[in-house]
């Protein structure tokens, strides 16, 4: 709780500050529903002054974006930098799932990863426990505070173009899926690190790839597709979800993607499986969104369909690229013409604030069981030292009696030998 506190004191105190800068409230909330990715291995200055502005409240990393030499560290300056320019902390993402959605691979130094469907056909839970834990170690100790995975879809369609080919699903069964989900959260939440599941409602029946166009999963789509999120979000491990640009007529008659959806998010991911958390999209760039949707359309339906924050990537080859600035003044333009409504925007921002709390928290206490791990180590050590040491003392000590009764026994075989002779 003291976190909490402390947390919540600086984020009033810094807020503050940037009101009587550069903008009001609810520029700063605006500010915090919006994700956008920057353009190359280094710090942008662009982005550095809309965050310094409250303009932007997340950010996401692309391989584009590892700084080929030294990566690690040169990595790590980049987060750094861009952190403590924020007067409110920023979400500092990546998608990590690994295998072929990997941005931080093993050739720029980094631990090597496997596909969740690798993990899913180990006979334990070892492989998804191992991975996973030297993947959110790894986000730790480089500043990046959330990864878009576990992906909880079902791999039901093995020909789907951008699931099951790719090996992103653990598999076609929904129990096994969320079991080997909730592992993998387990192993961030020791490292203080948020996880997203994706992609909501469910993208495995498909056979097309959102980023390319429309996918229709109609016909396709499974009520099964629901459980892994309904099995999460009940025990607690649901940190935060991603959208799916997938449409469905059967749950939004209107043919509206997933994302852009009120059926959807609001209908059953709010109401009926009562998550209350952050919901995040998808890229606003694929375009699954962008050829059948306008800019400020896509994103008043987004937010009247229940989204917190949106990701803009600029990552998307052949789309146009989607500044800080045109987001904010159309959201700003929005509310201020009222097709949306503050107290929609406060809604956001209270559930952004809350998982920023929490994400100090876990930091907090990611800390104190790291610290608790290296002393408990430090005693194992300790204790297997002292027992060398007691052992090397035993063998010492017994040495010289050993000896003594070594030349002992010689001196009677040397005095038997003579009798012997004689």
């Amino acid at each position: 709780m003291k976190y909490a506190c402390i947390f919540f004191l600086v984020l009033n105190s810094l807020a503050g500050l940037v009101h009587a800068q550069t903008t009001d409230s609810l520029d700063v909330k605006i500010g915090q529903m919006i994700l956008i990715g920057f353009p190359k291995a280094d710090v942008d200055p662009e982005v550095l002054r809309e965050i310094r502005q409250g303009k932007v409240g997340s950010i996401i990393i692309f391989e584009k974006n590892i700084p080929p030499v030294n990566s690690f560290i040169a990595l790590k300056k980049i987060t750094w930098t861009y952190q403590q320019a924020a007067p409110i902390p920023l979400f500092i993402c990546i998608d990590q799932e690994g295998g072929r959605v990997n941005r931080l691979k093993d050739k720029y130094g980094f631990p090597r990863s496997i596909t969740a469907a690798a993990m899913g056909k180990a006979p334990t839970l070892d492989s998804v426990r191992f991975y996973s834990e030297a993947t959110a170690s790894t986000l730790a100790g480089l500043g990046i505070n959330i990864n878009f995975a576990p992906v909880v879809d079902l791999a039901s369609n093995p020909d789907n173009p951008i699931i099951a080919k790719f090996g992103r699903a653990f598999s076609a069964n929904e129990d096994s899926v969320a079991l080997m989900a909730k592992e993998v959260i387990r192993q961030h939440r020791k490292y203080g690190v948020i996880t997203s599941l994706k992609h909501f409602p469910g993208h495995g029946s498909s056979k097309a790839d959102t980023h390319l166009g429309i996918a229709d999963v109609t016909n396709t789509w499974e009520e099964r597709e629901l459980k892994p999120y309904q099995l999460l979000i009940d025990s607690g491990y649901a940190d935060a979800i991603m959208t799916s640009h997938i449409v469905n007529k059967k749950l939004d008659p209107k043919g509206n993607p997933g994302t852009l959806s009120t059926d959807v998010l609001t209908g059953i991911l709010r109401k009926r499986l009562h998550f209350n958390g952050v919901i995040f999209t998808d890229d606003m760039q694929m375009q699954a969104i962008t050829k059948h949707f306008g800019f400020e359309q896509a994103i008043k339906l987004a937010i009247q369909g229940g989204v917190d924050i949106m990701t803009f990537s600029n990552n998307i080859a052949g789309s146009d690229q989607r500044t800080v600035d045109k987001v904010h003044s159309i959201i700003r333009g929005m509310v201020d013409k009222g097709e949306i409504t503050q107290a929609r925007i406060d809604e956001s921002f209270k559930r952004i604030m809350l998982l920023k709390k929490r994400l100090a928290e876990n930091a907090a206490d990611a800390t104190d069981k790291q610290t608790i791990e290296k002393l408990r180590i430090a005693l194992i050590k300790t204790e297997t030292d002292l027992a060398q040491t007691k052992n090397e003392l035993k063998i010492k000590l017994e040495e010289p009696v050993k000896v003594q009764e070594e030349t002992s026994a010689k001196k009677k075989k040397k005095r038997k030998k003579k009798s012997d002779n004689e």
